[in-house]
């Protein structure tokens, strides 16, 4: 593991703010985010890598389980559009509307808020309260990518259970499983 791969945000510690387009052509904010949710799950994802494309219906799932609780996630793809074109933002767009995403997806073009987080994998996530603290990272839930059924762990729905009822998050992280973020060179 390279020095490179050990930054990122520690849990417990203030989440990077950001400013990102959106495929509804806005621009998003993690602190407006947080002025309007209790709790906030960035989770980094890809057009075509298998494991973020296997979660989607669970990260669907996810949003509507918890939306009405003051909750949202928020999807953002960091992959390199240059070396990847099939990461474009118009792919994103596509991609959005083929799947029919219930949750904002956001471009990472510098590719600076995945360092920041310290995101290396799609799908991987983060957990942060109404503070703007990192309470979880890692995995959505231990089942391989392609068994939705195996899983016995749902980690991101634990999570996120846990902080709405003002509970401590245990783990507070986990290793994320699944296609490695593609750095600009």
């Amino acid at each position: 593991m390279s020095l490179m791969e050990k930054t990122g945000t520690p849990i417990g510690s203030y989440a990077p703010d950001f400013e990102l387009p959106g495929i509804d052509d806005q621009v998003h904010h993690l602190s407006s985010y947080l002025r309007q949710w209790s709790v906030v799950a960035v989770v980094f994802i890809s057009n075509q890598c298998p494991y973020s494309c296997s979660y989607i219906d669970r990260l669907k799932q996810i949003q509507t389980q918890f939306c009405k609780q003051g909750f949202i996630l928020v999807a953002i793809n960091a992959m390199d559009a240059n070396q990847h074109p099939a990461e474009s933002f118009q792919n994103m767009k596509k991609f959005a509307l083929e799947r029919q995403l219930n949750f904002p997806y956001l471009w990472d073009p510098t590719q600076d808020v995945a360092r920041s987080f310290g995101a290396q994998k799609t799908p991987e996530a983060f957990l942060i309260d109404d503070l703007g603290i990192l309470r979880y990272s890692g995995q959505i839930d231990d089942s391989l990518h392609q068994d939705a059924e195996a899983r016995q762990i749902t980690f991101l729905r634990n999570a996120i259970a846990a902080l709405l009822a003002e509970e401590e998050v245990v783990p507070k992280s986990t290793e994320a499983i699944g296609c490695p973020i593609q750095w600009r060179h």
